[in-house]
């Protein structure tokens, strides 16, 4: 497990989004990226996660192509996990390449991509 600071989080959250792909980056629009300790209850209640389960991070709104025309849509929201993500890792080097991983996975499903291709994505030298 690694311990950071709130700071040292939000700086490698920025970080990450410094290093995805600038046509993606540029693309995303109306989303608020943020962090949280971990899920809250109603997240864990609309996931059905159990006890055990975690996730570390989540893609709230409505994906691009669903938008079909819709001019008036709240703000998208993707929430890493601080915890879990800490948890998860030895070193904070490992942390950082996570949290890289997780915000490219979530903006990818702002995309509209399901997890197969994000998948299909993840590989050496996409993302």
């Amino acid at each position: 497990m690694v311990s950071v600071t709130d700071q040292q989080f939000q700086q490698y959250i920025d970080d990450a989004m410094a290093t995805l792909p600038a046509e993606h980056m540029a693309r995303l629009q109306n989303v608020a990226i943020l962090y949280a300790e971990e899920p809250s209850p109603e997240q864990r209640k609309t996931l059905q996660l159990r006890h055990d389960q975690t996730l570390f991070g989540l893609y709230e709104g409505v994906p691009l192509p669903q938008r079909q025309g819709m001019t008036r849509v709240l703000p998208d929201k993707i929430t890493l996990f601080k915890l879990p993500l800490c948890a998860s890792v030895s070193t904070e080097t490992a942390l950082r390449e996570q949290i890289r991983h997780t915000l490219w996975h979530e903006i990818a499903h702002y995309f509209g991509l399901d997890h197969d291709r994000i998948h299909e994505l993840e590989r050496p030298g996409i993302a």
